[in-house]
């Protein structure tokens, strides 16, 4: 410390603290839906580049959190899921990080759609934290502000009551979107196709009726900045559309992302005024937006039904896309030129960290593998102990990495592991 004797307290303290905090920044939480930007990528680094052959180590294992196919955002000590228990009772729940104990446990309603045929169903949707609070939206449309200390509810409303919606088939499983002090969902319908609402007080900014109107599907908005006008940009039943985010005056419509299954699902992913956007069992394609006329266009740059589509989801790392369809791809961003593909662990969700891939096969096995245009370069693969009966459905959960843990969800059971490097 002699050495730091002239100088001022002040200046010693800064000094210090300029050299304690050069080291390694920390890595940020996961508060909603495919990450910060719902894109799917992940900024942390430090993480193993090659799994064990048995797999990263296991942190803790809670094996029954309640049904469902909701992502766990994870913010400070405390992650978040949507689950159910039967078809009267679904809820948004709040675990410890340290071992996966409940800390509390928040009604919505009751599960959407039990009916439904193929028969699933659950909780679907991810909450999106923002600050002291998170929004939840249940299967049936219980859309919900709740403190995330206690699980108070600030305010409620019901799509379906309120704004006349219409859910696709298998009920909602919209995440919703946070914008400011915007909030976004999809109600569906003629009357309230998307809904723009106030965070604070749940009240009605703008409601947007698509033209001919159009059913909710089970993909999530995103924001885009295109053509000089912000966005958000959503797939509904009958295809792909944008709304002018300020107004809520529909934009534009591409309808070839209609899945023949019904079954409308991956988020879409935009950069550089590209919008990238698929359906199951119908494939994917690129959009340009861009001004014209006083409006936007929306200019088909590919079309494949044999790239990306299912409903795990794509990422872009760097100049490319990597998704499943029943094989991993990696896919030119710009020109839907197939650069590689691999059956790898076949169909599944995935996000993309230190330059890694992390696959949820629908089998409920969990792969790593290296995020390249050079090639399949897979660095390790493993099936979680005590996998659920899922009856009909299959292990739709993506999968996460947040402040060097990996999170894998099933149908009941959420597993922790250690992957930093």
């Amino acid at each position: 410390m002699k050495a730091f004797g002239h100088l001022s307290r002040a200046v010693l303290l800064s000094t210090i603290g300029s050299i304690l905090g050069s080291g390694p920044a920390p890595a940020a939480d996961r508060p909603q839906w495919r990450g910060p930007q719902r894109n799917g990528v992940s900024q942390e680094t430090g993480l193993l580049k090659e799994w064990p052959k048995q797999g990263p180590k296991l942190v803790w294992q809670v094996k029954d959190i309640g049904s469902g196919f909701s992502t766990p955002p994870i913010v400070g000590e405390r992650i978040y899921l949507v689950s159910n228990r039967g078809l009267e009772d679904e809820f948004v729940q709040a675990l410890a990080v340290k071992d996966g104990k409940p800390v509390w446990n928040t009604h919505l309603g009751k599960v959407g759609n039990p009916e439904q045929q193929p028969n699933y169903p659950a909780a679907r949707s991810t909450p999106t934290v923002d600050g002291d609070v998170l929004y939840a939206l249940g299967s049936d449309g219980d859309l919900a502000c709740v403190e995330t200390t206690s699980g108070k509810v600030r305010w409620r409303k019901n799509l379906r009551t309120e704004f006349g919606g219409k859910p696709g088939y298998w009920a909602y499983a919209e995440s919703p979107l946070i914008d400011g002090e915007t909030l976004l969902c999809t109600p569906g319908g003629s009357e309230a196709t998307l809904a723009a609402l106030n965070k604070n007080s749940g009240q009605v900014i703008w409601k947007c009726a698509a033209p001919g109107g159009d059913d909710a599907a089970y993909s999530s908005a995103i924001t885009v900045e295109a053509g000089g006008v912000k966005q958000y940009v959503q797939l509904l039943e009958k295809g792909l559309v944008g709304v002018n985010a300020k107004t809520g005056q529909f934009l534009w419509r591409y309808d070839k992302l209609t899945s023949r299954y019904k079954n409308n699902d991956p988020t879409p992913v935009a950069a550089d005024g590209l919008v990238y956007g698929s359906s199951v069992g119908t494939g994917g394609g690129a959009l340009q937006l861009k001004a014209k006329d006083g409006g936007i266009e929306a200019e088909q740059l590919y079309f494949s039904p044999k790239i990306p589509a299912a409903i795990g989801g794509v990422v872009k790392v760097g100049d490319y896309l990597y998704g499943t369809s029943q094989t991993l791809q990696c896919v030119e961003f710009k020109t839907g030129t197939v650069k590689w593909e691999e059956r790898g662990i076949g169909t599944a969700s995935l996000f993309v960290a230190d330059g890694r891939l992390y696959l949820h096969g629908e089998d409920g096995e969990v792969a790593l593998v290296e995020a390249t245009p050079e090639g399949y370069r897979e660095k390790g693969r493993f099936m979680p102990a005590d996998l659920p009966d899922r009856g009909s459905a299959k292990a739709w959960a993506y999968p996460v990495v947040c402040n060097g843990r990996l999170y894998i969800r099933d149908i009941g059971p959420l597993w922790c592991y250690d992957v930093k490097e």
